[in-house]
Parts: C-alpha cells; structure tokens; sequence
C-alpha cells in the first residue's frame, strides 16, 4: 500500500470550517485532502439520537449565516441544504402589534413591546428604512477580511462604520466608536425587558453588551439572527455539514475521517504537508501539500503540538500560550415532554408562538450582568434561583417534524444556561458535571414559573455540560461554539494576534482557518471566505466568476483608500 500522497492542499480539520475551505478550493480547480481525526465530519454541527425517533443538537442549532456571500458563491442549494423557517418570526416587523403582545418574559409575565421598541427595534435592524443595510452590516462586521497590520487607520476606515454612514446615517455618531450595546439600547429602546431580551441574545451570539467600543458588533450578533430569523436548518445544523462536504466532494475534493493528524510537516521554513498519527484508519501516512496546508483546528493546538517548538521563535510561541481562549460555556439541555409547554395566566400570549425563542427572567439588565460577572469574573456556576436563572430556550424543535418522529411527544430543544468554562470554574473542570442533578431541576423549576405543566409533562431529559462538549468536539475550546472572547483585545485585526489576523502565519504556505480566528463562532462560511482572499492574493486559489470579494477588503501589497462599493 502507498505510505505517500500529494495534494494542492491538506486541511487539519473537518469541522464547518475546514469543510467550507475545502469546498471554496476545491471549486477553484484545486486538489483538497480533508483531515478529520472524529469518525463524523461538522464540529459543532453534530446531531445525535438519545433515543430512537429523537434528534438533538449538543451544540449548534441556529443558522448564523443568513448574510454570507457563500450560500450564492457554493450553490448549497444544490446539494441538500434546506431552511425550516419559524413560524410567525418573519412576520415581526410586518405585524407591529404582534410583536407587542410577544414581548418579553420577566417574572411579573410578559412585558408587551412599546412603540419605541418597536420603532426603534426596526431602526437599529434597518427595516423599513429607505436603504436597508442589516446584511451590509452582518457582511462588514464579520464577512471581511481584516486590513493589512501595518495599515494606518482612521474610523473611516472600519467596514461597519462605512456601512452606517452611507445606508444608516441616522443612526451613525462618533460615539458609537466607544459605546456600548446597553448604551445604544438606552437611546433606541423603551422597555428595560426588551433590552435585557437582546442584550442576552447578543451576548450568546458574540460581544458583551457591557464592553465599550463593541455596540455594533454585539448588536450585529443580535442581527445574524433577525436577518434569518430564528429558525433552524431542516434536520439541524448537520444538514448544513452534509450539505456543504457533498458541495466539497461534487467539486472533488476528498474527506477522510478517523484520521488523526500527529505533524504539519516544515520543510525549510514552509509548510509541506502532514504526517498522520500511527491511529488514523488510513494507509498513507504522509500527505504532502504542494500549495498549502491549511489548519482548521485552534492556534494553541497547531502551534504548540501540530507545529512544535523547533520551528517556532520563542517569544511567539509565548504569546501564543498567552492568548485568552476562555469565554462562557454553554449548558445544554434537551427535553421530552407528554404535551407542549402549557403557559401560566401571565405568559399565555406566549401559546401564539410555541416555536419561538423565549429568554427568561428578563426584569432588568442587572440580572444578565450578574451572570456574565459569574461566568467570565467569578468563574462560578451562576444563580440557579428561578427567578434569577438566566435561561434561553430556543424552541425551535417545536415544529420541526424530523426532530422528533415518535407519536404523542413534544421535543423542547436545546434550551441554554451559560456557565462558566470548565477549565477555569473554581470548583474545577468537573465541577458543573458534578452539579448536573442540581442544574437540570434548577431549570425545570424556572421553566415552570412560565409554563407549570412541564414537571408533570417530562418523559426524557438530556443535558451536556461545556466539558461534555468539550469532550466530544476538541475545537471546541472551553467546549463553547464560540470559544474566544470578543472584546477589542481579540477583534477583528488583534485577532488571535496581529500577525496571525489575516490567516497568515510565521511559517509560509501555513493558514489559519479555525474560529480562534476572525470573526470566531458560527457564522458559517466567515473564516473560509475571509481566508479565500488572503490565498487569492498570494496567488494558491484562482477562482471563476463565481467568486467576489468583500467591498471592504485591502489587499497586502495595495494600500489603498477604503471606499464602500
């Protein structure tokens, strides 16, 4: 058997990033080699079946991609991938009133929206305005290369600045350059629950809403769900993975799985492939890479193992062991139930919209920044008092039929409680596993302050905590889908270094394409599109008529003025 193969391009890593790069490139007429060492490909995309007829998400649910230029550019269409829209979201801002009688839970009930949430709802996500601009925005903030380090820049040179002031200048001012989300929500909102509600969803979805400097960006967090609504991929977000490895493998490239990657092999001060572990189910056990490998796993991992120290100057390696991977974890529940949630007197409005995402309690910002101040500075388990239990229940299983196939039950999945990450809780990195018992009844008793049929209603209940992620997926760090923080010091062009913003790294021909990069998280196809245009500019990707870049990107050797097109 040969112990030898060679391809244009090897990628570490089948996750939604490493998949997406491989379908891009391989679109462009290259040869692709897909490494992954799990027997699935999709990461964070995984679906799983606890029980015969039941479909959960351990961690990705929502589509984070309505924005991206990859949906036309790859044609997912074509091969498998399908949108289960929620009912009644889309109509939100078409039916004022329905989204008052929606409104907010909070412990005295469901707060209706008022007009100047309403009004100023619909003005920061660009609807009815005469030039739209939310998926400009999204498009600015997280489907953008970074600019070049060394570049001098001004504001004006920031994409999403560009965007307000030629679509939204209604809503642009330099003080948005050091706001906050809340500061923002204090000028445009009206009800303190309907700001808590957002502020909650942008936090799960990036930026704090505490932290100055980042208004836009937490509230584009908030809009890469409006601009999709809240729904999820038909069959969940594995059918995205599916979806985008049949785009990857139409165009020829190849996938293998159970193979564990040991080495990025350096040859020379260059990248020249990889050398698989003595465990991979796969002969060849050296793969070369003509043009480039591309590591789709996160910078500790493919500096400080797959790389090593030899090839490496000292200070960097430092810096990178230095760099802040920790950020709140998602604890994940799954719930079976005899009947649907049956809502008390005070959220019986809530019944018109059963498959719709509900945050609980939203009395007062107070209560989100507590948790946050658990998870990301105490490092404690927050608050399981009902009625200070910080929960997101996304619902969308609700009416998605190929969830749950068995007659009679009802699936309330994944319903979210943000905790700290395992490795630094202070209890240690079980200490959340140990309190599984304790944290799944603290949430049944809070869900039933909204809905009191449901302890009476379970037929299952499953949780995985951020350790038991962690341990399923090893991308994902702190077993988080977003991993890293998003404050200034690791955004956009900080993000994870400098150096390394541009997808770049010390050693030639060796990419980043993993979400310790920017933009992070889920926004799917982000990083694979952002990377295209640094391998575009160094001549590895040819693409066809297909491709078009971001109207923000500057490319390395062209320092240029930014100009919004």
């Amino acid at each position: 058997m040969n112990k030898e193969e060679t391809y244009d391009i090897v990628i570490v890593g089948g996750g939604h990033n490493g998949i997406t790069a491989a379908a891009y490139l391989a679109k462009c007429g290259l040869s692709v080699c897909v490494l992954e060492e799990r027997p699935e490909i999709g990461g964070g995309q995984e679906n799983t079946e606890p029980m015969a007829g039941v479909r959960i998400d351990p961690h990705a649910t929502y589509l984070y991609a309505a924005a991206s230029p990859g949906f036309e550019q790859l044609e997912l269409w074509k091969y498998g991938f399908r949108m289960s829209w929620a009912s009644k979201i889309g109509t939100f801002f078409q039916d004022p009133d329905l989204g008052r009688r929606m409104g907010s839970a909070t412990t005295d009930g469901v707060v209706p929206l008022n007009d100047k949430d309403i009004v100023g709802w619909a003005a920061l996500m660009g609807v009815g305005t005469q030039y739209p601009f939310l998926k400009d925005l999204l498009r600015a903030v997280y489907w953008c290369p970074p600019h070049p380090v060394d570049m001098e820049q001004t504001a004006n040179d920031i994409p999403w600045v560009q965007v307000l002031k030629q679509k939204a200048p209604e809503l642009w001012s330099e003080s948005l350059l050091e706001a906050t989300l809340f500061d923002l929500f204090d000028e445009f909102l009206g009800t303190e629950a309907w700001k808590t509600y957002q502020a909650t969803v942008a936090w799960y979805s990036g930026a704090a809403p505490h932290w100055q400097g980042m208004a836009i960006p937490s509230l584009a967090g908030a809009g890469l769900l409006m601009i999709g609504g809240v729904s999820p991929p038909r069959g969940g977000m594995h059918q995205y993975a599916h979806a985008i490895v049949r785009c990857a493998i139409a165009h020829g490239a190849r996938v293998r799985t159970c193979c564990p990657v040991a080495e990025i092999i350096i040859r020379n001060g260059r990248a020249a492939g990889v050398r698989l572990a003595d465990t991979a189910a796969w002969g060849e056990k050296t793969i070369w890479a003509d043009k480039a490998v591309l590591s789709a796993v996160d910078v500790k991992q493919t500096f400080l193992r797959l790389v090593g120290p030899q090839h490496m100057d000292v200070s960097f390696l430092q810096r990178v062991k230095d760099i802040s991977l920790k950020g709140g974890s998602i604890y994940v529940s799954h719930i079976l139930l005899k009947e649907p949630p049956r809502y008390g007197p005070k959220f019986a409005v809530r019944s018109e919209f059963p498959a719709s995402q509900m945050v609980y309690p939203c009395d007062s910002r107070q209560i989100l920044l507590d948790q946050i101040a658990d998870c990301d500075s105490r490092k404690v388990t927050p608050s399981l008092e009902p009625n200070n239990m910080l929960w997101v229940s996304c619902g969308s299983k609700l009416d998605e039929p190929t969830s749950c196939t068995i007659p009679g039950v009802f699936l309330e999945s994944p319903l979210y409680f943000m905790v700290p990450a395992p490795e630094y809780h202070v209890g240690g990195p079980e200490a959340v596993n140990n309190q599984k018992p304790e944290i799944n009844a603290a949430i049944i008793r809070s869900w039933s302050n909204v809905a009191p049929n449901v302890p009476d209603s379970i037929v299952a209940y499953w949780a995985n905590t951020p350790y038991d992620s962690e341990l399923r997926n090893a991308g994902l760090i702190a077993g988080n889908w977003y991993a890293t923080r998003h404050c200034q010091d690791q955004w956009w062009g900080q993000r994870p270094l400098p150096e390394l913003a541009r997808y770049r790294t010390p050693i030639d021909r060796l990419y980043l394409c993993h979400q310790t990069s920017h933009p992070g998280g889920l926004c799917l196809m982000a990083v694979p599109y952002n990377l295209m245009h640094i391998l575009i500019e160094d001549g590895i990707a040819e693409p066809g008529d297909w491709w078009y870049p971001s109207p923000w990107y500057i490319p390395e050797e062209k320092k240029r003025e930014v100009v919004y097109r």
